[in-house]
């Protein structure tokens, strides 16, 4: 059975360090960070203006190792509103991957590492939605 497993979390959660510890460094882990993050220097540089290459970005990586029958998918990304999470819904039904979503809690009370506001953060807890049924 092919999966695609979504990370979903507010900033500091922990959502990138528990995909990289489930995909054990052996399936691909996706997000929209990974758009803005250096991969040399490991620097985070978001730039706004670009956010909506990072979500085509994330979308393409995953259809593309879908299109390869990659047998887990992760993506970690906030994913507080619904628009966010419904491509990839469609993506999993068009190359037939069971799909999981699990919500990520800040229980540790770690600080986001993108230096994301306290005020922002609010905002999109704010917005935030959990679909328990």
């Amino acid at each position: 059975m092919n999966s695609l497993i979504i990370l979903r979390g507010l900033p500091g959660s922990g959502k990138t360090t528990l995909a990289n510890i489930l995909s054990e460094n052996k399936w691909p882990v996706f997000s929209i960070d990974s758009y803005f993050t250096d991969p040399k220097t490991n620097e985070y540089n978001f730039q706004f203006d670009k956010n909506h290459l990072a979500y085509k970005n994330c979308e393409d990586q995953t259809r593309q190792a879908m299109q390869n029958r990659t047998e887990k998918i992760f993506i970690d990304n906030v994913f507080s509103l619904d628009w966010e999470i419904e491509p990839y819904f469609k993506l999993a039904s068009e190359f037939n991957y069971s799909v999981f979503v699990a919500t990520v809690e800040n229980y540790q009370g770690h600080k986001n590492t993108h230096k994301i506001s306290e005020e922002q953060i609010q905002k999109m807890a704010a917005k935030y939605k959990v679909k328990l049924l």
